[in-house]
């Protein structure tokens, strides 16, 4: 487990390949959302479960080879320790970040419990130490969360633009935008409409 402070980041991996080591069904847990990110995967495992065998991607069905990982941008280890050992070693030579799936000792990334919705996206990490309490803390946020968020994703997009033009320091748009937000609560309150360019 990471006892390191850790830098978060969210990754653009659309059209970008991404190698998955492993071929179980966590591993297809992860294949899902490595797609649904548009990441080009290749998996390589001796055994692919169904879910995996029948996805549109690069299957190689063999054990891993530190050659899989040339071009790789991002490395998903959902393999035994001993695989995602070699996998991470391999991989910190090259300076390619790797996700060792529940195996802390060797992640050089970890990812969170994610909220996504309305074009928000939010992720919560234990620095790898408690998956399920990032999972915990995940829902609990989601359920938090405004049901219009869209709204106000709509009222910043139109702000951001605003202040753009305007050349608004930094440090006065987050006030700004929390006195809009307050208008659109202050509008539905009155009954005057919910217009984002109110």
């Amino acid at each position: 487990m990471s006892t390191e402070p850790l830098f978060p980041v969210f990754l653009k991996l659309s059209g970008r390949s991404v190698l998955l080591v492993g071929g179980g069904t966590v591993a297809a847990a992860k294949l899902a959302a490595l797609r649904g990110a548009g990441a080009r995967v290749t998996v390589v495992s001796p055994e692919v479960a169904p879910e995996i065998a029948g996805a549109r991607v690069k299957v190689i069905r063999r054990a891993f080879r530190a050659s899989d990982l040339h071009g790789a941008w991002f490395v998903v280890a959902a393999a035994p320790p001993a695989v995602n050992r070699i996998v991470a070693r391999e991989a910190e030579r090259r300076g390619i970040f790797v996700n060792a799936v529940d195996d802390p000792p060797n992640a050089s990334a970890y990812l969170g419990g994610v909220v996504r919705r309305d074009g928000v996206t939010m992720a919560i990490s234990t620095n790898g130490r408690a998956p399920a309490l990032a999972g915990l803390l995940r829902e609990a946020f989601d359920a938090l969360l405004p049901s219009d968020l869209d709204r106000w994703l709509a009222r910043a997009d139109v702000l951001r633009r605003q202040w753009r033009r305007a050349r608004v320091p930094m440090s006065a748009r987050r006030p700004q935008l929390l006195a809009a937000l307050d208008r659109l609560y202050a509008a539905r309150r009155a009954g005057r409409g919910t217009g984002v360019g109110a």
